[in-house]
């Protein structure tokens, strides 16, 4: 029997580079209101967002990533064609197949680079970071792009009072590439599908496609959600999930600089951050406020903005948590680029 042989890659993995695009629409609360019959004031109590980001007929999932992607190739000192695989995360890409990330490689000029498409929602991101990682230290590929994209106003009823003022569209990515030294953290991930339908695609398509002989003659599927539920099981659970990352990357909260849960919803940000006990020294990402949940595109999107603004310094240590549909999670420590 032949002996297969095996490859091994750099010794660690770390974030090189991050870069973010958002649409150029800013939607206030004030818009959204009287289609849900609402006021500024309860979705800021309920939510903390006072506006969000809403692309435009030309900012398309696709546009979105490839200019944030290039932002992250530059900020890591690369030339795309260096990119040996793209990994995006989304749930808004409304091709069942194929998937984006080959249109976006190619839109880039990668040279023949792997791309595929995962779909673990609003966590996808950060699965995105622990796939990247393994696969530079596995040696399959030696840069990584890693991009959280959606466009969820395709797929958002904007009558429904419980999902119409949170959800928005962005694009966030990074570069993740070898390193002598850790720069990422061991993942910590799972799911909980028994509540499964805690927030979920409110249709199947196959029941609002029509029959087979009159294709299409439905409407689009949207997204639904039991906020309340979702509210209570992230608050506190996400916190044990938290707690959990830091310690499989030996980091104790004393050596925490930075914190980037998803932007969910500033109640949940707040109630993660007493939960687990941060000490005010901790930098906390609030995007939410003027993004608007953005799903899988929440995580990168907010810690471009903290780099950006000084909140997030090269080597700084940072937690980045995210949690969302299915239901679905993932955590790990990051070193800053």
């Amino acid at each position: 029997m032949a002996a297969i042989t095996s490859r091994s890659g750099a010794p660690y993995a770390r974030i090189m580079g991050v870069g973010a695009y958002r649409p150029v629409r800013i939607v206030p609360n004030s818009d959204v209101v009287e289609a849900i019959d609402s006021s500024d004031e309860w979705i800021q109590q309920r939510s903390g967002i006072k506006t969000r980001r809403w692309a435009g007929p030309d900012e398309s999932v696709q546009m979105m990533s490839v200019e944030a992607s290039r932002i992250a190739i530059e900020r890591a000192g690369l030339d795309a064609s260096q990119i040996d695989c793209v990994v995006v995360a989304t749930v808004s890409h409304l091709l069942q197949t194929p998937a984006v990330a080959t249109a976006i490689a190619h839109e880039l000029g990668t040279d023949h680079a792997a791309a595929f498409d995962i779909s673990a929602a609003c966590s996808g991101f950060c699965h995105g970071i622990a796939l990247a990682s393994d696969i530079v230290r596995a040696g399959s590929a030696e840069h990584v792009l890693v991009v959280g994209v959606e466009r969820l106003t395709d797929i958002l009823d904007l009558t429904d009072r419980g999902t119409a003022f949170i959800f928005a569209d962005g694009a966030g990515a990074a570069v993740v590439g070898p390193s002598d030294t850790p720069g990422i953290g061991p993942v910590v991930w799972g799911s909980d599908g028994e509540q499964f339908d805690l927030i979920r695609q409110r249709e199947d398509w196959r029941d609002v496609v029509g029959s087979p002989e009159v294709p299409g003659s439905g409407v689009m599927p949207h997204l639904t959600m039991q906020g309340n539920s979702v509210f209570r099981w992230a608050s506190f659970a996400m916190a044990k999930i938290g707690q959990q990352a830091l310690d499989a990357a030996g980091v104790g909260l004393d050596d925490l600089d930075v914190f980037v849960p998803h932007q969910a919803n500033m109640r949940i940000i707040d109630a993660m951050a007493r939960s687990m006990k941060l000490p005010d020294t901790v930098r906390i990402a609030r995007d939410v406020a003027d993004q608007g949940n953005s799903s899988a595109a929440s995580v990168p999107l907010a810690l471009d903005r903290m780099m950006a603004e000084g909140d997030a310094r090269s080597g700084d240590t940072a937690l980045l948590i995210a949690f969302g549909a299915g239901l679905s999670y993932a955590a790990q420590v990051v070193t800053i680029p």
